[in-house]
């Protein structure tokens, strides 16, 4: 065989090679950087993800106008390769007073699926009301399920104590659930108060609240080389903030907007990312993101409770970012 033949070889197993890498992770398949798209009557907000069994399961804030009354909902969608999904599923009740809402994360305790997410009470809402946000009683709530498919009743969370009332909690959105990265079995709950609060517990049910620093909201947090990494949405955007001990924070790395000034959809807002770090699953390799984009108008202006979707976009570092259709 001569040399040129060889090099014909070479090149071309290693094209073949790395094409048919590419191929096989399911992301590059994808199209558009639309999960669920929003309309006049609907919004997707808040997403939440597991992925379990070769599957994510996708839950979301399900914002609906119904009769001329805006309500607020938990689903859920699954998909298995990212590009198809379940039909939406309601998983919470129909009730103005709570519009359970805003899932945060689902983690394994004991023998059982929990999904911790918040109420956003709106009473009396209507479609022709300028955008209204939930009132003072917005609390903390988890859901405990054995298949991730039915759901019991929500329960309380009383992140501040056991002897602090209900009433004297203080408006509380945006849960998320996290394992301590040094003491197995201590769990910590972040949420928005005061910037974001957290409180920790050993069985879920009781809680000391622990402190707060100064944060966005929709909080997600990592362990990962014996850091903790908070991802959370400012006014508009993603951030990042590390911590060794949860008590000192430092921002690290720049504003995340993906395409945003590409996005008619996302004009309005880019918020409520949150991430999973799937870069060990070989068909997936990357830190992905679900977040959400509402516009092409403000949140102010009225794409509130509508025009909202989920997006998604994928990463190797959290810095440097990748969604379908980006410009390379």
């Amino acid at each position: 065989m001569n040399i040129q033949l060889k090099l014909w070889v070479v090149l071309s197993l290693l094209f073949f090679t790395s094409h048919g890498m590419a191929q096989s992770n399911l992301l590059n398949r994808l199209i558009s950087p639309i999960i669920f798209k929003g309309n006049d009557s609907t919004a997707y907000r808040d997403p939440a993800v597991l992925y379990q069994n070769n599957k994510f399961y996708l839950f979301f804030t399900l914002v609906k106008t119904e009769g001329g009354k805006i309500y607020s909902y938990t689903a859920m969608s699954q998909s298995k390769d990212v590009r198809h999904w379940s039909p939406v599923k309601v998983i919470t009740p129909k009730d103005q007073s709570l519009d359970y809402c805003s899932p945060g994360n689902i983690v394994r305790f004991k023998d059982e699926w929990v999904m911790c997410l918040q109420t956003y009470p709106r009473p009396d809402y209507t479609a022709n009301q300028p955008p209204r946000y939930g009132n003072g009683d917005c609390r903390l709530f988890l859901m405990r399920s054995k298949d991730l498919e039915n759901w019991g009743l929500p329960e309380i969370l009383k992140v501040k104590g056991p002897d602090v009332k209900i009433g004297d909690m203080g408006r509380m959105i945006d849960p998320y659930l996290l394992e301590d990265k040094d003491e197995k079995g201590k769990w910590w709950c972040f949420y928005k108060q005061n910037g974001v609060s957290m409180s920790y517990s050993y069985d879920l049910c009781n809680w000391t609240y622990f402190g707060h620093t100064e944060s966005g909201e929709n909080v997600t947090v990592l362990k990962e080389n014996n850091e903790y990494i908070l991802i959370h949405s400012p006014s508009n955007g993603i951030a990042i903030k590390r911590s060794p001990d949860l008590k000192i924070w430092k921002d690290w790395g720049g504003l995340i907007t993906l395409g945003q000034t590409e996005w008619e959809w996302a004009k309005g807002r880019i918020t409520a990312g949150t991430i999973i770090n799937l870069k060990d699953i070989k068909k997936l390799g990357k830190y992905v993101m679900f977040f959400h984009g509402s516009g092409p108008k403000t949140e102010q202006q009225g794409d509130f409770d509508r025009n909202a979707s989920i997006g998604i976009a994928w990463s190797d570092d959290l810095v440097i970012w990748d969604w379908p259709g980006k410009m390379k």
